[in-house]
């Protein structure tokens, strides 16, 4: 028994660690409670499904970061907050927002985040106008 004991011990002590949970959400939250496209476009991927009001392509990195500056001008923030997130089973993550206007209105705010290399990066970005 204590031999089998050791060996259940040995294997447990050899097996890698677990891969450590990823979770951007809040470095992005942050960013946009801000109002920052810059800094949330550090998390961008080189191109980026995007939907912002009525403007909806894939954009470069570059574009994408444009179009999230002019709403963020357009919209400047009062409050943005993280309602849900999840991971799917590859891995994936994605979180659903409010982002309030210092005007009032609401948006509905989606990001995508998938598996890029070792981290995550924003594959997908919606803001949509929230009614009330």
């Amino acid at each position: 028994m204590n031999t089998l004991l050791n060996i259940l011990m040995f294997f447990a002590l050899i097996q890698p660690p677990a891969e450590p949970a990823l979770d951007i959400s809040d470095d992005v939250a942050s960013a946009v409670k801000t109002g920052n496209a810059a800094n949330v476009a550090k998390f961008f991927f080189a191109n980026v499904d995007m939907k912002i009001l009525d403007k909806e392509d894939v954009y470069s990195k570059a574009q994408a970061e444009l179009i999230l500056k002019d709403f963020f001008s357009k919209n400047p923030v009062k409050s943005f907050a993280v309602m849900h997130k999840g991971t799917s089973k590859t891995g994936d993550q994605f979180a659903i927002g409010t982002y309030e206007t210092s005007s009032g209105k609401k948006f509905r705010a989606y990001f995508l985040f998938k598996k890029e290399g070792t981290g995550l990066t924003i594959q997908q970005l919606r803001f949509e106008a929230q009614d009330e």
